[in-house]
Parts: C-alpha cells; structure tokens; sequence
C-alpha cells in the first residue's frame, strides 16, 4: 500500500512557474514508478509525466514537453513536478499516482493503482 499527498498547487501568472510535490508513504515506495495526471474542468483525466521508480527514465505528454520537468528523491520518497512557463491551459487539479507493482518505467502506460488527493493549479492570463 502507498499514500501519496500532494502539496505545491496554486494561483499563477501565465509564463510563471509552480513546483508540485507528492510525498509517498509506504514501505514500496521508493521502488514504484510516479507519475502526475491532471483534470481539467469538463474534460478527462490525462497523463503529464512519469518517472521511472529509479529515477532514470522520465516521460511526458507533448503539450508539458519543454516546460514541465519530473523528479523524485527516493531518500526523502517525494516526487516533484516543476512546471515553467505556464500557461493557462495547464488549469486543473493536479494528482500524483503510483504503480502497485514495483520497478516500473512511469510511461503513460504503466498501471497506477494509488491516487493522491489533488491539488489545484490555476493559471490566469
């Protein structure tokens, strides 16, 4: 089992940056692949990008490619999202997943099993 809680969201200008976090609780979790998925209003959810449970290995959706960067620290068993240039498209609550499997890849393929709570992302204009 692994908990997994998002901190980070919040208001921002377009061209700023946010940084979103997600600690993992559990005694797998520096060994499953993470990703971040977002929800925007009337829409479905969508991958953003996912890390490899070593960290070697990242992947993102085209739309974040360039501006978006993920990360984890398996000491601190925290995964990051660092979001530059936003824009206000990138509105929407933002969670963290986790495989149930271990030593995942993190692609948008991979199976996530564990869900954070959200966190909102709000860019304005």
């Amino acid at each position: 089992q692994v908990q997994l809680v998002e901190s980070g969201g919040g208001l921002a200008q377009a061209g700023g940056s946010l940084r979103l976090s997600c600690a993992a609780s559990g005694r797998t979790a520096s060994r499953v692949a993470m990703g971040w998925f977002r929800q925007a209003p009337g829409k479905e959810r969508e991958f953003v990008a996912g890390i490899q449970w070593s960290g070697g290995r990242t992947y993102y959706a085209d739309s974040v490619k360039g501006r978006f960067t993920i990360s984890r620290d398996n000491a601190k068993n925290t995964v990051y999202l660092q979001m530059n240039s936003l824009k206000p498209e990138d509105t929407a609550v933002y969670y963290c997943a986790a495989e149930r499997a271990a030593y995942g890849l993190g692609s948008p393929q991979t199976k996530y099993d564990y869900w954070g709570q959200g966190t909102q992302v709000t860019v304005s204009s």
